[in-house]
């Protein structure tokens, strides 16, 4: 016994030891563990595939810093002889990554003057305040925002917001009961009392009602309480989910909205560059908005159906408005005045960022020529980059004040000399701020996404020069006999899987130069897999780890894991289903996507 308790002792202690040394133990052993590839099989292919099959673990089990992960090809690729270091250097600022930074500024703008939050009270202030309503109105606003600021900031700033309306209703409701019961017991003791003057006093009888009054008070407002306290923490429950996953349905309907579309624009123009601009901002627009709708509504339903039921006249309001209704209005009212009236910065950032949309919109719509069609007819000079850069840095030139109103520091100078001692005024201009510093920018803009995109485009490099792309796709050619709709809802699957357990970036990075190389192989129009694939990567709706906006709401402490299970998974399974019909009907036809294009016959070099 005493060996078997020492035994016991001495496992659960290096038990505590690797799992406190998990992640040294993983990036020391786990290079060592497939060692033997690059040895026994010295070819390029194998090379690579070795620093893939590194780089995924260390992602999956973020052992290391993904950015840092993300470096591990300026130092690997040079050493083993696939790319030079120059050509590695290179990939990870490329136009796709300006395309990020430019976008990322004007959202910081936006931000930085509150402007998100103005428009998101003031379409809350519209919808009013009914349950499903105002689940609908904080959908519809969180996928807005998301579109074009942070996922993670639209969640932060929306869940408080709607935990502050809910209590208001919760308060209001409480007080309304607690009303309602008194006013109960008051009439049924001013019955009593009359009774006592018409009838002889019996003094043990009326204290026996009373006590009996007061205790069925007691008992009714505690069932009351209970019921209350269960309908609101299904609502609190329900609004939370819908806010956070709105976040993440929101950021997949333009380009700049989630990291994973970045990475797939710039996949396609490194793998393919001959694609004429087949994703940009436009193009991406028209396929992913539809789709993002009508997950939207979808996912709507399906939380109205989980934490509210379909009682139409109650969720949705037949009638006046009742007294916890018009509470609950006056906190979002009263939030919505301390922003204060709209102030010159707010409308010019509020500028910049309507001319960069139509700018974005409008330099190749596709159906016509663009503004950028002519500058762009001996090569694609002018980018979604460009245009993102250009009006970032207006942002650092405009004044955030009029110069007529800027801020003016006024000193006094009495003058002790003479009989009146005169009062000088002076007036000392100061120049208002710009709209945007650097000091904001560096406080809030998320660099190691570009070192994450930048890792991406050298995987991809290096395995197109390599050669392994070209052995994956003659590995992969079989699946040419299954029909493709089949093939692109398997994948979905599997990413939509994976990305439950591994940032949605890494898991793009992982996944589309695979995919670009079985789409040549099996010759399918490799957006037919890419884009549904990368959209799907957004899709992680099941765990709160899974992405940011799902921690956020998970933090707030009234959603379990089961909660968010149970939601997710359906939600999962719809998100697949409505990216493949998009993918299949008018994603078939703005893309072509039935016929396999000439840009993507390309020829894999090998060093």
């Amino acid at each position: 016994m005493p060996n078997n308790s020492v035994f016991c002792f001495l496992m659960k202690e290096a038990g505590r030891f690797l799992w406190t040394y998990r992640n040294y133990l993983i990036i020391f052993i786990t290079p060592l563990v497939f060692l033997p590839l690059p040895v026994i099989i010295p070819t390029s292919e194998a090379k690579c595939g070795y620093i893939i099959i590194v780089m995924a673990l260390y992602w999956c089990t973020e052992c290391m810093p993904l950015a840092a992960t993300a470096l591990l090809p300026v130092i690997l690729f040079p050493l083993l002889g696939i790319m030079e270091s120059g050509k590695v250097c290179v990939l990870y600022l490329k136009d796709s990554n300006m395309l990020f930074i430019g976008g990322l500024l004007v959202a910081i703008a936006v931000e930085n003057w509150n402007l998100h939050k103005r428009i998101a009270l003031k379409v809350l202030l519209i919808v009013g305040v009914r349950p499903a309503l105002l689940m609908l109105g904080f959908m519809s606003v969180t996928a807005f925002l998301s579109m074009w600021i942070s996922n993670t900031a639209t969640t932060a700033m929306m869940v408080p917001i709607a935990q502050a309306v809910l209590e208001q209703l919760s308060n209001t409701e409480a007080e309304g009961d607690e009303r309602e019961l008194r006013e109960g017991r008051d009439n049924q003791a001013f019955e009593m009392a009359e009774v006592t003057t018409t009838k002889p006093p019996l003094d043990n009888f009326t204290k026996q009602q009373s006590q009996d009054a007061e205790s069925g008070y007691d008992l009714a407002l505690e069932q009351r309480r209970k019921a209350r306290e269960a309908k609101y923490l299904l609502l609190n429950k329900g609004m939370s989910l819908s806010v956070c996953y709105s976040a993440s349905i929101g950021g997949t309907a333009t380009l700049t909205g989630t990291t994973p579309n970045l990475i797939l624009k710039g996949q396609m123009d490194d793998i393919f560059p001959e694609n004429n601009d087949v994703i940009n901002f436009a193009s991406w627009f028209g396929f992913a908005f539809p789709n993002m709708v009508l997950m939207l509504v979808l996912s709507w339903l399906w939380l109205q159906c989980m934490y509210m039921g379909f009682n139409f006249k109650k969720s949705f309001g037949c009638g006046l408005n009742s007294e916890a209704d018009r509470e609950a209005y006056k906190v979002m009212k009263k939030e919505y005045k301390k922003l204060g009236s709209m102030k010159f910065a707010e409308c010019a950032v509020l500028t910049v960022f309507v001319v960069l949309v139509v700018l974005w919109f409008s330099r190749e719509p596709g159906f016509m020529p663009g503004w950028a069609s002519e500058l762009n007819r001996n090569g694609q000079f002018v980018t979604d980059g460009t245009v993102a850069i250009l009006m970032s840095t207006l942002l650092f030139i405009i004044p955030s004040q009029l110069p007529c109103i800027s801020s003016c520091n006024i000193e006094d100078d009495h003058n002790d000399e003479g009989e009146n001692n005169t009062r000088q005024t002076q007036r000392k201009l100061k120049a208002p701020p710009a709209l945007l510093n650097w000091k904001v920018v560096h406080e809030r803009m998320p660099w190691n996404i570009v070192l994450l995109l930048g890792g991406g485009f050298a995987l991809a490099s290096g395995s197109e020069v390599s050669g392994l792309s070209l052995w994956l796709g003659e590995s992969l050619a079989p699946l040419k006999s299954i029909p493709p709709f089949a093939i692109s809802l398997l994948l979905c699957l599997l990413v939509g899987t994976f990305t439950e357990c591994s940032s949605n970036t890494a898991t793009t990075t992982l996944f589309l130069p695979i995919l670009a190389s079985m789409a040549t192989a099996i010759e399918l129009h490799p957006l037919y897999v890419m884009l549904p694939c990368t959209i799907c990567a957004s899709m992680a709706f099941m765990l709160p780890v899974a992405t940011p906006p799902n921690a956020i709401a998970f933090s707030y402490g009234t959603l379990k894991v089961v909660d968010m299970a149970k939601a997710g998974c359906a939600l999962n399974i719809i998100g697949i289903l409505c990216i493949n019909l998009g993918i299949n009907t008018w994603g078939t036809a703005m893309f072509r996507l039935d016929t396999f294009p000439s840009w993507a016959n390309v020829t894999h070099g090998t060093p």
